[in-house]
């Protein structure tokens, strides 16, 4: 179902986040995401002599990589424009990603190498939350399936051993619902009210 439509409205800015996943030769994996900010209108800016109208204010590059279990072998970071001249000094702090783990506790990790004047509150955010969730979609079904070229249909997967990390993050995953029913029946949790397809109640 779409929006409902608009007020009339005047465009003011644009944040564009585009994040890849490769599959490397050497078996390890590079998580690249770039973060985009510009506005409609021209602004002064003392640093930059000013910032045309769609010149990116922000522009900012990250590549993470990681092994099949998600532990960052390598990180770095690159800002090709920042409001300040200063911006891309704090970029040096991305070597110190080394070791840490995306999973449960990664966004504490990440802010105790880079927490407030330690990094940059943009490219903060790109690593613990969009590029983290495309490493997860990256790497997960490859893992999952035992494939490392085309994941298979994560429907027709052999019987899991325990619980599946996805069930629960979300409305469509929920143990309740149909598709939990369909891709971990062993999991599957019915309701106490569910019913027989028709089968009235009484």
């Amino acid at each position: 179902m779409p929006l409902s439509k608009a007020s009339p409205r005047k465009h003011i800015h644009t944040r564009e986040i585009v994040c890849r996943g490769y599959h490397r030769d050497d078996g390890l994996w590079d998580i690249e995401g770039r973060l985009t900010d510009t506005k409609t209108y021209s602004f002064g800016n003392r640093d930059r002599d000013g910032i045309a109208a769609g010149e990116p204010v922000h522009d900012m590059l990250i590549r993470v990589t990681l092994d099949d279990d998600m532990m960052v072998h390598a990180a770095e970071a690159s800002t090709e424009s920042g409001p300040y001249g200063i911006c891309g000094e704090v970029t040096e702090v991305f070597h110190k990603l080394a070791g840490l783990k995306i999973g449960p506790g990664w966004r504490r990790a990440v802010t105790s190498v880079m927490g407030g004047v330690h990094g940059c509150t943009h490219l903060r955010d790109l690593l613990m939350g969009p590029l983290a969730v495309t490493a997860f979609q990256t790497i997960f079904p490859m893992r999952e399936s035992g494939s490392k070229v085309t994941p298979e249909d994560q429907g027709n997967t052999a019987p899991a051993a325990k619980k599946p990390p996805l069930m629960d993050t979300c409305y469509a995953l929920r143990s309740t619902g149909p598709v939990a029913e369909r891709r971990w029946p062993e999991f599957f949790a019915a309701q106490p009210d569910r019913k027989a397809p028709g089968r009235e109640a009484g």
